[in-house]
């Protein structure tokens, strides 16, 4: 909740007099270290939580990467508590999509072998550790190909030179949401992370949008 999305979008927030609340969920931020312990559903259970305990009424909610594929399911639990979803280069299913296919033969008997992988990260020079709870759990939760019964506004922004989530996994989410009102914005140039000015500038344009209706 202290990257540069999060406290931007903070900030945007409170110039306009609207109300915004950040968090980490848990394992993540300064909780990294407990990475480990939890999974995907620990992950929507600390974000319901948030909804529940911590807001007033509907809510826009913006998720980032596996954020984006958290907020899908705050969605359907709640779809009276949320106006709109913003999802920034969303991983849906990143388990099922993104690691479980690359995994070599090795790589899974480790995997099944001790409960754990260290796989490599740009990010973080040491890699991170992956589980196969978090792997099971993940397959547990995913929601593609859908169909995915959100109906509220959704607006989905994907950088093309995305190293990590494939820009196409936006347009399969597009494509798997049950409302007709979803638009897919595709950054040519954008990376990942989509922390750059420019960037930054079509978040809240997306956030002021669906806070008019």
């Amino acid at each position: 909740m202290t990257g540069i999305k999060a406290t931007r979008l903070a900030q945007f927030a409170w110039q306009r007099g609207q109300a915004f609340v950040r968090f980490d969920y848990r394992g993540h931020g300064a909780d990294a270290a407990r990475f480990t312990r939890y999974t995907v559903g620990d992950w929507i259970a600390d974000a319901l939580a948030v909804v529940d305990r911590l807001t007033e009424g509907p809510q826009i909610l913006v998720g980032s990467s596996m954020g984006g594929w958290i907020m899908q399911h705050v969605a359907l639990a709640g779809p009276d508590r949320v106006a709109g979803l913003v999802g920034i280069a969303t991983a849906s299913d990143f388990t099922e999509r993104l690691i479980r296919p690359n995994l070599d033969a090795a790589a899974r008997a480790r995997l099944a072998a001790d409960g754990y992988l260290t796989v490599p990260s740009r990010y973080d020079p040491a890699g991170y550790m992956l589980t196969a709870a978090l792997i099971e759990d993940g397959r547990r939760h995913a929601l593609l190909p859908g169909p995915i019964p959100i109906r509220c506004p959704v607006r989905l922004l994907h950088g093309l030179a995305d190293p990590d989530v494939p820009w196409q996994l936006s347009l399969d989410l597009a494509a798997a949401l049950a409302g007709d009102d979803v638009l897919v914005t595709l950054i040519k140039g954008g990376d990942h992370r989509l922390s750059e000015p420019d960037h930054l500038a079509r978040i809240e344009a997306a956030v002021v949008e669906l806070s008019r209706r």
